[in-house]
């Protein structure tokens, strides 16, 4: 009898997307969509490790134990607040300054929340808690190209943010455990992978010129306004008036002509 078992050392071309592939189509059916959830969410776990690896060394050296280190990136769940609260902290910053620094930094969830709740209508309290709180810019981004495809399945968005979340908690935990052998995380570039990951999902989104005319229109803004010293809350106003004139200008590409 010939063996049904598949041996990927008999197919040269054979790659690992291939074998989660595979697995998924023999699997059962939580399982085929928890391998789903990883493919998505593959490319933002990628940039979260090295960056979160950034965050540990910056905040062990910052003063905080390796246990706060690790609940603020298990309770808090937020990337550039993290990494400008152990900047605060290591300059002695008020704990109430600290706070309001960080909420006008995460007031951009406002807009990411209200872009995707016309979507969510029929999620339960409880689901949409669980939802806001492991949102991020990179799974918002992620999910807006999910939904707009079709795919809203509660199961698999709900994956995809334990995910990325257990990533940036990986991610921590080897800065924290590389800490005291890592003095300086600039050499290594690591602090450059967040803003990359950031650039790669803006071109996922792209799909015409109008939409790439309101990207490099708010970053331009948002450089503006940052040399003008509105540090925190430059990208939230590029954003408001890239998106404004995105509307105004696509209504008046539309306008009949008289």
């Amino acid at each position: 009898m010939v063996s049904s078992v598949f041996n990927p050392a008999d197919h040269q071309d054979f790659t690992l997307l291939d074998l989660v592939q595979l697995t998924r189509k023999n699997s059962p059916i939580f399982f085929r969509r928890a391998l789903a959830s990883f493919e998505k969410v593959l490319p933002v776990a990628l940039g979260y490790i090295p960056v979160g690896f950034a965050y540990g060394v910056l905040a062990l050296q910052a003063g905080l134990s390796p246990a706060n280190t690790l609940w603020m990136s298990i309770i808090v769940y937020a990337g550039s607040s993290q990494l400008i609260a152990v900047g605060l902290i290591s300059l002695g910053t008020s704990p109430l300054s600290l706070i309001l620094t960080t909420f006008i930094v995460n007031l951009r969830h406002l807009l990411m929340s209200a872009s995707l709740s016309p979507l969510l209508k029929n999620w339960k309290k409880v689901e949409l808690a669980g939802f806001a709180f492991e949102l991020t810019d990179e799974t918002f981004a992620l999910h807006s190209l999910r939904f707009n495809a079709g795919q809203t399945g509660k199961t698999e968005t709900l994956l995809i943010n334990i995910m990325a979340q257990f990533s940036w908690v990986f991610g921590t935990w080897l800065g924290v455990t590389a800490g005291q052998m890592v003095d300086d995380v600039h050499p290594y570039a690591l602090d450059y992978a967040l803003p990359a990951m950031f650039i790669a999902l803006l071109v996922m989104q792209i799909k015409d010129r109008g939409q790439l005319l309101v990207a490099i229109v708010g970053g331009a803004f948002s450089v503006v306004l940052l040399m003008m010293g509105i540090s925190q809350w430059n990208v939230i106003l590029a954003t408001i008036i890239a998106a404004t004139l995105g509307v105004f200008g696509k209504q008046w590409i539309k306008r009949p002509s008289s």
